[in-house]
């Protein structure tokens, strides 16, 4: 998880706010420390932390308890609001307002910039854009090369020059082509430093290329420095938002993110890990929600639509409705929850399932289980996989378990998996609109949440 020393912490600073007794003098004081200690921690500015506990304890005193919330429920409240204000208050969403929708990156040499033109990449052919590469990194060795792998990785085409050493005839080498493009994700060359060569050819390339957004690609692992860097970035190369890179391996990443929230270029993704896919948009209440065990709503829902189709969604919920449950359709259920990512990240986004503080190796050991499950799902017949109840007996459990390279024990807990979903279901079956469902979840939700 990104932060999960700093998750941890205000989960178990939430924890003490829920069992205590009575909301005093005395627990206030007790939690602005604890919020204090985890934020530096997480090396989070000094100034920004007392201003931010500061902005807490004021309200915990001036404001009553809303309609509807009790006294430490309020608490809880103040701190999810203000945690969400500081870390940039909203989500910035880029939106594509017009053909050929031109991204520049830009940023200091080793922040992951050629790699994030991939992740980019991904994510906006996923929700059905014709994306293009364009590579106008000219000084550092192999860059075109790199950047030539990671568009094919990603199946996106891309453009380059890799003799040409002037960034803009580069450009204006294949202009002819960008108007078949929704948009251009361009590559440009950085430094060790923000030096006035770099700033004067990332003026001129963005003269000539008259782009929509300028997205300074930053590491987390800088830590506080990022505030200087993004403002100077943002003072020099007019950025129109940043995307922090690295979130998932460095304690330093809430320096980073409250650095760059209170410069005026907000953080519009953030890089969870190496593969291709880990990039979200960052979206500060869903993030706050994440930190606090609260899940993130809005960003599983996400996942999902990227995992299933619309179609395929309703076709499995009416089967479902009518009880029509089989291992075909636990099996899809496990297809998809393999394509949202990793069972630890996916957890962290569902309401409450963060404050169960389940450890690591149990979830790695859940998802070495789903694997085994499919693979003895892959070695049944269709009679088996329609009618498991009716037709599974010992001896074709020791068919499966032998054909499929799993033990016999394993098959029998996929059925009892099996039975225990179907029952479930079954649960469900006439409680009405999901929708409704999940208004009443997101109602029991602090103010902000699942928006």
């Amino acid at each position: 998880m990104v932060l999960e020393k700093l998750g941890s912490s205000l989960k178990d600073t939430l924890s003490k706010i829920a069992k205590s007794m009575f909301v005093d003098e005395k627990l206030i004081n007790e939690l602005i420390k604890d919020i204090q200690r985890a934020l530096l921690q997480a090396d989070v500015n000094v100034k920004l932390v007392f201003d931010l506990t500061n902005s807490i304890k004021e309200r915990i005193k001036k404001e009553d308890p809303a309609k509807g919330l009790t006294k430490r429920e309020q608490l809880i409240n103040i701190v999810y609001e203000e945690l969400v204000n500081f870390l940039g208050k909203e989500a910035y969403k880029i939106e594509i307002k017009e053909k050929p929708f031109k991204m520049m990156l830009v940023g200091l040499f080793g922040s992951g910039k050629t790699t994030t033109t991939g992740k980019l990449a991904r994510f906006f052919t996923k929700r059905g854009y014709k994306v293009a590469l364009v590579g106008l990194d000219i000084h550092r060795p192999a860059a075109m090369d790199q950047i030539e792998q990671i568009a094919k990785q990603v199946n996106v085409p891309v453009y380059i020059n890799k003799v040409e050493k002037d960034p803009i005839k580069i450009w204006n080498q294949y202009k002819d082509e960008y108007k078949k493009y929704d948009i251009l994700i361009i590559d440009t060359a950085g430094r060790d430093a923000l030096s006035k060569d770099l700033i004067k050819e990332i003026e001129a390339v963005n003269k000539e290329i008259k782009t929509n957004e300028n997205l300074l690609v930053i590491s987390a692992d800088i830590g506080q420095a990022a505030q200087k860097q993004a403002q100077q970035f943002h003072d020099s190369c007019h950025i129109t938002g940043v995307i922090a890179t690295k979130m998932d391996g460095t304690a330093k990443a809430g320096g980073a993110l409250s650095a760059c929230a209170v410069t005026k270029a907000p953080i519009k993704f953030i890089g969870v890990g190496e593969k291709i896919d880990d990039l979200e948009q960052f979206n500060p209440p869903g993030f706050v929600g994440r930190l606090l065990g609260m899940g993130d709503l809005e960003a599983l829902l996400e996942k999902a639509k990227e995992a299933i189709s619309e179609e395929e969604a309703e076709d499995l919920g009416k089967r479902l409705l009518k009880g029509d449950f089989t291992l075909i359709d636990l099996y899809e259920q496990m297809e998809a929850m393999s394509k949202m990512g990793p069972l630890s990240k996916i957890t962290e986004m569902i309401p409450g399932f963060g404050q169960l503080k389940m450890p690591k190796e149990m979830l790695k050991v859940q998802e070495g289980k789903l694997k085994k499950w499919k693979y003895a799902m892959q070695g049944m017949t269709q009679e088996e996989l329609e009618k498991p109840d009716e037709v599974l007996d010992s001896k074709r459990i020791e068919r499966i378990a032998k054909g499929s390279g799993v033990t016999t024990g394993t098959v029998r807990e996929l059925i009892k998996q099996y039975r225990q979903s179907k029952k479930m279901m079954k649960m469900m079956k006439g409680k009405g609109d999901i929708n409704k469902l999940m208004k009443k979840f997101q109602g029991k939700m602090p103010k902000g949440m699942g928006r």
